[in-house]
């Protein structure tokens, strides 16, 4: 992990000084300097083709200052500024749009403040899924496994959950194939809640859950997205690169018996824009996929209670937008793999906005939120098939 560290600030007192890092898991940043109270910063795109926007941060020093944090390659803050923590990573919210001006963000940090962390958005690490873990430990219907060890020797988090004795049907839930795309982790932790308080798919349906597809990238803090020479998401056909990837093309037809019937790749999008601040679904240029995944986006639309707005008329069909095959043809996706697995129904990814969705701010709670809705259009889908 690269970490950046600011000199001391000149000021007649030690307890004047601010010091700027990254090194913790997840963190990323590279400090090019600071002029004044403005911190000069740009994100560490290591391996990554091209620019990308994730980056980590912390600050200890400068109690009761008025800081100001700009990005110097790229404008790299999101719609909602950036996400705070003053309790060491344990809980964060957004800074707010009125505190950006271009690249730039400032925050007052408070008399007493000791450390203070930025983020793109609101970070889901190893830890967090730990912590949500330990909240269902001993239940019979979750069952914690391990998928591989990455190539930096890393356990891959392996879930089932739901009915996991002769289910009558099967769904495959994956996360993080761009290790940068964090809120997804808060939906994947709110589907898995939901499967645990329900009857009918605890007694019916077994999910396969893999959390971090690039668990590596996820804890160094990497993008992920667009990695050299390949990233995880374009690693589905030939020889797989990445150990995880290779760990899902054996498990999978192995675990489903026939009986898989939905995979789902939950994603974030990019920064802001049209199909960057609506929660859709990215359309099959397989005909018979999109219209089942186009059946259970109506489904979704219609059994939807969260706050999170979601409209089919979102979606984004194959062929438009950045939904070409020009667009994806530095490897086979994982949807595309998993839409010619047989028997299964459909396979899509579904991207959820880093922090604004149809107005609404995402946040983990309302990302959790939108995980239970997906857990009841899936119910009402497979319901209907019998």
């Amino acid at each position: 992990m690269l970490t950046g560290f600011l000199p001391m600030i000149a000021a007649a007192h030690a307890s004047d000084a601010v010091r700027v890092d990254a090194d913790f898991p997840g963190g990323n940043i590279i400090v090019g300097g600071f002029e004044g109270d403005e911190i000069l910063v740009h994100q560490d795109l290591r391996d990554t083709e091209g620019d990308w926007f994730y980056w980590y941060f912390r600050v200890r020093g400068g109690a009761g200052r008025t800081l100001t944090v700009r990005f110097t390659q790229s404008n790299v803050i999101g719609v909602r500024g950036p996400a705070v923590s003053t309790d060491g990573a344990r809980k964060w919210e957004w800074l707010g749009a009125e505190a950006v001006e271009g690249p730039a963000f400032r925050y007052e940090l408070a008399p007493a403040c000791e450390e203070v962390r930025f983020c793109f958005a609101m970070p889901y690490l190893e830890a967090n899924l730990r912590e949500f873990l330990s909240r269902h430990a001993g239940n019979a219907n979750l069952q914690v496994g391990t998928l591989c060890t990455t190539a930096k020797g890393r356990e891959v988090e392996r879930l089932r959950v739901g009915c996991l004795e002769a289910p009558k049907h099967r769904v495959l839930v994956t996360a993080r194939h761009h290790c940068c795309e964090m809120l997804a982790s808060y939906a994947l932790e709110g589907l898995i809640d939901a499967v645990l308080a329900d009857e009918w798919l605890r007694g019916n349906v077994e999910f396969l859950a893999i959390p971090f597809v690039d668990k590596d990238g996820v804890e160094d803090g990497d993008q992920g997205k667009n990695r050299r020479p390949r990233d995880h998401n374009r690693d589905y056909e030939e020889e797989s690169l990445y150990p995880s990837v290779r760990a899902v093309r054996q498990l999978v037809p192995e675990w489903s018996e026939g009986k898989l019937r939905i995979a789902l790749d939950l994603h974030c999008p990019h920064i802001r824009g049209p199909h960057n601040e609506v929660i859709y679904l990215v359309g099959s240029p397989l005909e018979g996929i999109w219209a089942e995944a186009s059946r259970f986006a109506e489904l979704l639309e219609t059994t939807r209670t969260g706050p999170l707005p979601y409209r089919a008329k979102d979606n984004l069909p194959f062929g438009q937008g950045w939904n070409t095959d020009a667009n994806l043809g530095a490897g086979k996706s994982f949807c595309r793999w998993a839409s010619e697995l047989p028997g299964i129904d459909f396979a899509t990814t579904i991207e959820i906005p880093y922090a604004n969705a149809g107005g609404v701010a995402v946040t983990a709670e309302s990302a959790r939120a939108f995980g239970r809705d997906l857990a009841a259009a899936i119910e009402a889908y497979v319901r209907e098939e019998g």
